[in-house]
């Protein structure tokens, strides 16, 4: 049966109405199992425990590929269901509909013909969220009985030697560590795994491992650093006065070491001793340490200030206010810039008593402006920057220089800049600047490139990817896979755990996606993954947002939830989840509303911070509560204390 077209609105003639929508429902009904025909040999490669989502997924696409306001606008006049929660059983959803409507009409409810298991009515509707239930489990573990969604920490380094972080993240309600395999060596990974483990044991909880994949890093390439500058600054009040003179510690290197191994000391036990007996304890606290170079003699007890002219050619001078037998403490009032081989004089004699030594490297930056040109190079070396020459980085993706097209996008440092290719060659592209800060916006080295209107020939796993998963399924009980963007690359994946001596069909596989091509790319995706019986997907809604715009972000992680929905896999809701709790210890109204909203997944992540703790407990808390309120797109209608008429107001 071939669908008719949907007007507009409904029939102005209300005699015309029921007959319209009996014909829209006909249609899509029948176009659902047309569907499952044609998508028949992507249903029977799944595994066993998906086949009833794979189904259930085509239908979902086949479903939302029309417009059906229409159509819902007439189900709901006649008070029928509209289709809005339909994700976990759309044919029997349809069905349900079709068959009330035929009940209008005074028409005997069909007979089943086409055979699917979810052929159903009203009575007979599977449970999908049982089978998401289901599948939630099977990859992220058991759920708690308090509530449905999961908490997914990511590890610091120091967890792996930190006795009381991971107790304290158990006992405020984590069920899955994240452990990045782009950071730390596997002595830590083990050291951090082997504790949780521990520690969820005693506590009698569950508690399962994920592990990271770094995946392709498509980033800025170095640029040369400048010579290293120090700034000396006293702290002023509001009416430009000092209150408080800029501290330094002189330290000889203590060697005649390379420059590259000199390392300033700074006061030792000693010293500090005699800075306490002295009152100086703070401004030691405070103070910065400063090399001189090594084997020059400090100072004696005669000199009580040193002179210097400083790299703007500024005249100062450095108060001495304790001498020690590995240092020296000054102040100075005024603000000092030093850099190395800066001379530093006795009043009043002309040969230099020390030299300030090699100081760390300034990290230089471009900065661009809307109508620039930036190239972008095929080059592994560190760039200079030259502020009259062209703007210039490197690229650490070679693949990308054959792959770009004139006018496609290019994003770089999370979307703070944005342009065109006007160009591009094996060796150079030359990127058209449309969008920066209003002053400008400084490009540094490591930053992140995006490029979401091209289509990169390069697979979701690194060479260090592969030789890290031989870790991950030995100790983890699932992996996140990072830049998933295509069927094919599901398929490599799924084909290195199957030759896993250590990954079993037990180990988890969570696909992130992060790019446009991976979002639009999703049923395919999904379709591809269900050969293997524990899958999840990753929101990494921070590449994720910046591909696809912040505009749109919203939209497209519910669009995600439904699909994933739909296809019965859980979901990790990912990226800046009380950010600012964790960082700071106290959250912004918006990132509780964000958590709130994070309910609707099977997990969420948090990223580290030194109040971590304080944000698992807080998001235990917002989900234990939201979960009263709402499951997936239903709102729940428990009973509410809030409000009585009865009361004075």
């Amino acid at each position: 049966m071939s669908e008719p077209s949907a007007p507009a609105t409904l029939p102005a003639n209300p005699g015309d109405r029921l007959p319209w929508l009996q014909r829209h429902l006909d249609a899509l009904h029948a176009a659902l199992h047309e569907a499952e025909l044609r998508h028949a040999d992507a249903i029977g490669s799944v595994d066993s425990v998906w086949t009833e989502n794979a189904r259930n997924l085509v239908h979902y696409v086949t479903l939302r590929a029309r417009d059906l306001r229409p159509v819902q606008s007439a189900l709901s006049l006649y008070g029928l269901s509209s289709l809005g929660r339909s994700e976990a059983h759309v044919l029997a959803s349809v069905s349900a509909a079709r068959t009330a409507a035929r009940a209008l009409t005074g028409r005997p409810r069909d007979e089943p013909a086409h055979g699917s298991p979810l052929d159903r009515d009203a009575d007979g509707v599977p449970d999908g969220a049982a089978r998401l239930a289901e599948a939630a489990d099977r990859c992220l573990g058991a759920r708690r009985d308090a509530r449905y969604t999961r908490i997914m920490v990511t590890m610091p380094s120091h967890a792996a030697d930190d006795p009381a972080l991971l107790p304290d993240l158990v006992g405020a309600g984590m069920d899955l560590i994240r452990v990045n395999c782009a950071h730390d060596a596997p002595e830590t990974w083990q050291a951090i795994i082997d504790r949780a483990r521990a520690e969820a044991g005693r506590a009698g909880r569950p508690l399962r491992v994920s592990m990271d994949l770094g995946g392709p890093k498509l980033r800025t390439g170095p640029l040369a650093s400048a010579p290293g500058v120090l700034r000396l600054k006293p702290r002023r009040d509001e009416y430009g006065r000092v209150v408080a003179a800029a501290v330094a510690w002189l330290s000889p290197s203590g060697s005649e070491a390379a420059e590259a191994e000199v390392t300033p000391r700074g006061p030792d036990e000693a010293d500090l001793s005699a800075l306490r007996e002295l009152g100086l304890s703070a401004q030691a606290a405070a103070a910065t340490v400063l090399p001189v170079d090594p084997g020059e003699r400090l100072p004696g007890d005669g000199v009580d200030s040193l002179r210097l002219t400083d790299a703007r050619g500024s005249r100062r001078r450095l108060r001495i206010l304790y001498r020690g037998p590995n240092g020296l403490l000054v102040s100075s009032v005024k603000t000092t810039y030093l850099v190395a081989g800066t001379e530093l004089r006795a009043a009043g004699e002309g040969e230099p008593l020390l030299r300030i030594g090699v100081l760390p490297p300034l990290e230089r930056a471009l900065r661009l402006h809307r109508g620039d040109t930036l190239e972008l190079l095929r080059t592994a070396e560190a760039l200079s920057v030259d502020p009259d020459g062209p703007a210039r980085i490197g690229c650490t993706l070679p693949e990308v220089f054959d792959a770009v097209l004139p006018g496609q996008r290019v994003l770089l440092d999370d979307g703070a800049i944005e342009g065109r290719v006007a160009g591009a060659d094996p060796e150079r592209i030359e990127v058209r600047i449309e969008r920066t800060a209003p002053g400008g916006s400084k490009l540094r080295a490591e930053k992140g490139i995006n490029l979401p209107d091209t289509v990169l020939p390069i697979s979701a796993l690194t060479a260090q990817d592969r030789a890290d998963l031989a870790f991950v399924a030995e100790h983890a009980d699932l992996v996140n896979v990072s830049f998933v963007n295509s069927a094919s690359d599901v398929e490599e994946i799924i084909e290195l755990l199957g030759a896993s001596p250590a990954a079993d069909r037990d180990f988890g596989l969570v696909l992130k996606i992060e790019t446009v091509r991976g979002f639009r790319n999703l049923p395919q995706i999904l379709l591809a993954a269900m050969s293997w019986p524990r899958i999840g997907v990753m929101i990494a809604r921070g590449d994720l947002a910046v591909e696809i715009g912040f505009e749109r972000m919203a939209e497209v992680q519910q669009e995600i939830l439904w699909l994933c929905e739909a296809a019965g896999v859980p979901v990790i809701w990912a990226t800046q989840v009380l950010e600012q709790l964790a960082k700071t210890g106290l959250p912004t109204r918006a990132e509780i509303t964000d958590a709130a909203e994070s309910q609707r997944a099977e997990a969420v992540m948090l990223n580290k911070g030194p109040f971590i703790v304080t944000a698992v407990r807080a998001l235990d808390d917002v989900l234990g509560r939201m979960q009263a309120h709402a499951e997936k797109k239903t709102s729940l209608l428990r009973r509410l204390e809030s409000w009585d008429l009865d009361r004075p107001g």
